[in-house]
């Protein structure tokens, strides 16, 4: 891949409005950061509420609402994995991401919508 591919390719899915303004900046800054994560076995956590969760998912992703982030986080820490957040848009993952971090999780990672994170598992 040349260097400028994650740039042209996250610019031609705007073109063809397939990403929002969030999972174009993960495509363009963190799609390679989240493929290794996966590949290291990494857990997707879904911030949404159930009912959202329920519309439609991630295959075997876990539903933690945002809300409940806090008092797992010790449960998520002790998942010994990296963990993918996402979401609707990316702006309640990107609220989990700074919880973890604040915790001491080093390997957290904002997926953005749960449908990125789809495509994305689908593209490995």
């Amino acid at each position: 891949m040349s260097r400028g591919q994650p740039l042209r390719t996250a610019l031609e899915n705007i073109g063809n409005k397939k990403l929002t303004t969030l999972s174009f900046l993960s495509q363009l800054f963190g799609g390679s950061r989240l493929k290794d994560a996966l590949r290291k076995g990494a857990v997707i956590i879904d911030v949404r509420t159930p009912n959202e969760f329920d519309q439609g998912r991630v295959a075997d992703s876990i539903n933690i609402p945002i809300d409940r982030i806090p008092v797992n986080a010790t449960r998520i820490k002790e998942m010994n994995r990296p963990v993918i957040f996402c979401c609707s848009s990316g702006s309640r993952s990107g609220q989990a991401v700074s919880i973890m971090k604040s915790t001491g999780l080093k390997e957290v990672y904002n997926g953005g919508s749960w449908l990125d994170v789809m495509k994305l598992i689908k593209s490995i």
